[in-house]
């Protein structure tokens, strides 16, 4: 495999979400987790222009429940996901565009409430293939996200 076209990442970077309306959010990089998660409160399914759709609550910044945006995307499907205790749980997944670096691409989330956690976001391995490199001795190798 040629690995001149992809980018070096650290552990944890800066990801921008820009059609949800997020320009900054820390993001633990999980090549464990095949599925990338968001951090979701408040979720709520509604039906526009006949698809399923969710809205939910974020809190952008770790450790500030002060801070709170509501976004709306299209539900592409319900999955089974067990989390790193193995607990199960449906969740609703979108696609959006992340923003990492000088990258932008499509990817999937799970949606959960993640305010226990210290990141609110997981970059699953399935968003890194063909564009990734993990470098697990640093953090933010990336400059914060552009638009």
């Amino acid at each position: 495999m040629n690995n001149q076209h992809l980018i070096t990442i650290g552990w944890r970077e800066w990801l921008a979400l820009p059609e949800l309306g997020i320009d900054r959010i820390k993001a633990k990089v999980d090549t464990g987790a095949r599925t990338s998660c968001l951090h979701a409160f408040s979720l709520e399914t509604f039906t526009q222009r006949g698809a399923p759709w969710v809205r939910f609550g974020v809190h952008p910044v770790q450790m500030n429940a002060n801070i709170e945006l509501i976004c709306e995307a299209e539900m592409i499907d319900e999955r089974m996901v067990s989390d790193s205790g193995g607990h199960k749980e449906v969740r609703p997944i979108i696609r959006t565009t992340i923003g990492l670096g000088q990258l932008s691409f499509t990817a999937e989330f799970t949606l959960t409430n993640r305010d226990t956690m210290r990141f609110r976001v997981l970059l699953g391995r399935t968003a890194m293939e063909g564009r990734i490199l993990v470098n697990p001795e640093h953090s933010y190798l990336q400059a914060f996200p552009t638009r």
